[in-house]
């Protein structure tokens, strides 16, 4: 696995889709910074920008490097190799490949402009952290979707509408919900709802970290009272692990069965 690992993560760093990915990181994160002063704003502003394209760029890539290199994982499979090491180094290496490109793309330009002094630092820290459980994610989401689908064109539409339904739709789901059982107490129902999407997950994580949860809207308080205190934050997180194991235990045991 380790092998297949450090083959996939050399294969992909010297990708030019993994250096345009860093290069629009660099160039983002050092544009925000070079107009804003305050740090603070400009992890705000990344944030943005984070929930939005880590996202799309990793289930879009995870799901054109699985069906690109789909006959070499044939051969490979035609060795004394056992299917898990085989996926789980291919997982890893993509979403390992995918961080450093989001890390070191964001880190630079904030080192640059001096975050490691600045007491902004934990939020700084909080953000890449949120990044690279979005990368691991979604990663994960593409490889089972494309395991689960053998047709390349129908694997690509399900991973698409996979983001659409997490980064857009869901919310509008989220905020009809919301709406139309306002006379309820749904204080609850939400943090539930919340818990569902991992995007919106890690979007309130954030939020609450940099104590600005009034930007979350009316249930805003609620989420503050339950992810402020050490044991919200410990679910959070525990949830967030949860949308990374689940998928790749799926995707593992769906290539266990499935008849290459």
């Amino acid at each position: 696995m380790l092998k297949i690992l450090n083959y996939t993560f050399s294969d992909h760093l010297r990708s030019r889709w993994i250096i345009i990915y860093t290069l629009f990181f660099l160039l983002s994160t050092a544009s925000i910074l070079q107009f804003s002063t305050d740090l603070g704003k400009g992890i705000v502003s990344l944030m943005n920008i984070i929930l939005g394209i880590i996202p799309l760029v990793s289930i879009i890539f995870g799901s054109v490097y699985y069906y690109n290199s789909r006959e070499f994982i044939e051969l490979l499979l035609t060795q004394p190799i056992k299917r898990q090491s085989v996926f789980l180094g291919k997982f890893l290496g993509t979403s390992l490949s995918l961080s450093i490109s989001f890390l070191v793309g964001t880190g630079l330009p904030f080192l640059y402009f001096g975050i490691q002094v600045s007491t902004e630092v934990s939020n700084f820290i909080t953000l890449l952290i949120s990044g690279t459980f979005l990368t691991f994610i979604f990663t994960a989401l593409s490889f089972l979707v494309s395991v689960s689908f053998e047709e390349k064109i129908r694997g690509f539409s399900v991973s698409i509408f996979v983001w659409l339904y997490t980064a857009i739709i869901y919310d509008g789901i989220f905020l009809f919900i919301m709406s139309y059982f306002n006379d309820y107490p749904l204080e609850k129902v939400a943090i539930v709802l919340s818990m569902l999407n991992p995007i919106d997950l890690i979007r309130i994580f954030i939020l609450l970290k940099l104590d600005i949860a009034a930007l979350l809207g009316y249930t805003g308080a609620v989420f503050n009272q339950f992810f402020g205190t050490n044991t919200g934050i410990f679910i959070s997180l525990f949830i967030v692990l949860l949308w990374v194991i689940v998928p790749v235990l799926s995707f593992l045991r769906i290539a266990k069965k499935r008849d290459f």
